[in-house]
């Protein structure tokens, strides 16, 4: 695989980078424009993402204007707050509504738009005043955005009934406001976007993945529902690629790498794919996101890690046992761990005498090989996508009953969202929390606080109009104020000692406070920190967790646990290895 050299490379003007969170889109994005800029280009870095850190690595104030980067004469940077952008556009949809309907209607409409759907069309709705401004066409030789539109708005976009502001007086259980409602003004534009989306000779998808399993299979979905609907132009960039092994811990990560790569799925085996070499610095500050694309790099020295103590795995299950906690959840982006600390706590509590019911989404076959079934421990898969099948179901078959075509088109694609995955999985928790004659439950996967107040505000709209007809089943009726009472229920964030993870947690932390659900407790996994490793560009990087580690503790009031980084595929009895 070649190095990536943007130069090299025959470029289109728009160039969309794409990639589950913490695999370097940003950076990468940042990288890019300040290469090209560096070599004569005029170049439009415009970021959408939430959890940018743009700013930092500028080192300056942006705006959502465009700002010119003084040490990088040709390049201007936009940065937007999708999620701000999509407040303001959920008030203009709900604002005409306040007054003329009953409160509890309003907030179920409100809280239909809070969605991870929303800020996308918010994005989009940003993507799109530079996908069609000719006067930016001109100006720059190259328009770069660090995130792209997944292939659920892009369809929603070509729904008739996503533009359509109506209340349903049916009883689906669906979202019954048009996505898109507010946005009627916009479809010409949104059209000529998408069109230009859908041109390889303007615009070019850029995949940016990690040299990992999970991390290429992510990249392989994005890719196929993105060619779905035109998007064929795409490359994909291997990032934070560890060229070589120094020592064991280094060894294990370079011979995954390499299983890893030679394993891609078929579809982006098709694709022309670059790397891009794991750096021992962050990319913050001007200096080294010059660096970061250059091939040759300054020799550097690592410094020496001195030792710290951290808390550990087991404190925190001692505090979930002796509080008496009988609902626990892990919760953290796809990547941390949350099924591996997930087992590792129901085997803990287990030890420790209680009966625990283990409830996973992790496919069944990989769980049997973390944790089987005892006398203390129980362990039910959930399959997701029979899950997420029965619920589009029952939703669709009420739709057609008293629908018109184009209306139930749009609620089958409403259901595709993030959200109706969480609402299918959540309502298999809810039955499982209420059948359990165990003394404890804990779930691997966490439903967002959008989730919870989203089946909360559909049950209030829902008996206000008296006709309760089962959206909302009796035993997520029952579960919903269990999750609020937080002497019964603890929600456990999981994540990495890197800035993406962290601040995605930061964004759950705060659903979950929106929506009145506890959680006291953070775990940074995988920590490299403790591994013991000489190599030098993993003593540097290991390093950097200091700073994220420092962060989790005052995020948390020092209620916090570090696991570290091990080699092999925790399973059994090793699980005990990462409580202490």
């Amino acid at each position: 695989m070649q190095r990536y050299q943007p130069d090299k490379l025959n470029l289109t003007k728009y160039l969309f980078f794409t990639g589950k969170g913490g695999v370097g889109k940003t950076t990468t994005a940042c990288g890019t424009a300040a290469y090209l800029a560096d070599r004569g280009n005029n170049v439009m870095l415009v970021s959408t993402d939430p959890a940018s850190n743009l700013q930092d690595v500028f080192q300056t104030e942006l705006t959502n204007k465009g700002k010119e980067i003084p040490s990088i004469p040709g390049l201007t940077v936009a940065n937007f707050d999708p999620v701000t952008a999509a407040e303001d556009y959920k008030e203009s949809v709900v604002g005409p509504f306040r007054g003329k309907l009953p409160d509890s209607a309003v907030a179920n409409m409100e809280e239909q738009l809070s969605g991870s759907c929303t800020v996308e069309i918010a994005a989009f709705n940003e993507f799109s005043s530079f996908l069609t401004d000719p006067e930016a066409e001109q100006k720059y030789d190259y328009i770069i955005f660090d995130t792209a539109p997944t292939g659920h708005t892009l369809r929603m976009l070509q729904l008739p009934s996503a533009w359509n502001n109506f209340m349903d007086e049916n009883t689906t259980g669906a979202s019954c406001l048009g996505q898109l409602s507010g946005l009627g003004d916009k479809k010409e534009t949104y059209e000529h976007a998408v069109k230009t989306l859908a041109d390889g000779t303007k615009t070019t998808l850029m995949l940016v993945t990690r040299p990992q399993k999970s991390s290429l299979l992510e990249a392989n979905r994005a890719a196929k529902e993105l060619q779905e609907v035109g998007i064929q132009n795409q490359m994909l960039l291997v990032n934070g690629v560890l060229e070589e092994a120094t020592d064991k811990v280094s060894q294990f990560i370079y011979d995954n790498q390499l299983e890893a790569l030679s394993q891609k799925p078929e579809e982006l085996k098709k694709l022309l794919d670059y790397s891009i070499p794991l750096r021992s610095y962050n990319v913050t500050g001007i200096e080294n996101l010059r660096h970061l694309l250059k091939p040759e790099q300054d020799n550097f020295k690592a410094e020496t890690i001195p030792p710290r103590e951290f808390p550990k795995l087991k404190d925190i299950v001692t505090e979930l046992d002796q509080s008496n906690k009988k609902v626990i959840f892990t919760m953290g982006k796809g990547g941390v761990g949350k099924t591996t600390i997930a087992a590792a706590i129901a085997t803990e509590l287990a030890d420790k005498g209680k009966k625990v019911h283990l409830a996973t989404t992790d496919p069944a076959a990989h769980l049997q090989f973390v944790i089987s079934d005892s006398e203390q421990i129980k362990v039910s898969h959930i399959d997701e996508d029979k899950e997420l099948a029965d619920y589009k179901e029952e939703v669709l078959s009420k739709a057609r009953k008293n629908m018109t075509q184009e209306d139930v088109a749009y609620v089958e694609e409403d259901l595709r969202s993030p959200c109706t995955q969480e609402i299918a999985v959540f309502r298999a928790f809810a039955e499982i929390v209420d059948d359990t004659d165990c003394d404890v439950v804990v779930i691997d996967t966490a439903p967002t606080g959008h989730t919870l107040l989203l089946l909360d505000s559909t049950q209030s709209y829902h008996i206000e109009v008296e006709r309760s007809s089962g959206e909302v089943p009796e035993s997520v009726k029952r579960l919903l104020p269990r999750l609020q009472n937080g002497e019964e229920t603890e929600v456990v964030m999981v994540t990495l000692a890197e800035t993406t993870p962290v601040y995605e947690s930061m964004r759950l932390q705060k659903d979950l406070d929106r929506a009145g659900i506890a959680h006291t407790w953070w775990v940074t996994n995988n920590s490299m920190l403790t591994s013991g490793t000489t190599n030098p560009m993993l003593m540097a990087r290991a390093q950097n967790e200091n700073t994220w580690i420092d962060k989790v503790a005052e995020l948390s009031d020092n209620h916090y646990a570090v696991v570290e980084w091990h080699p092999e595929e925790i399973t059994g009895a090793a699980l005990h290895n990462i409580l202490v």
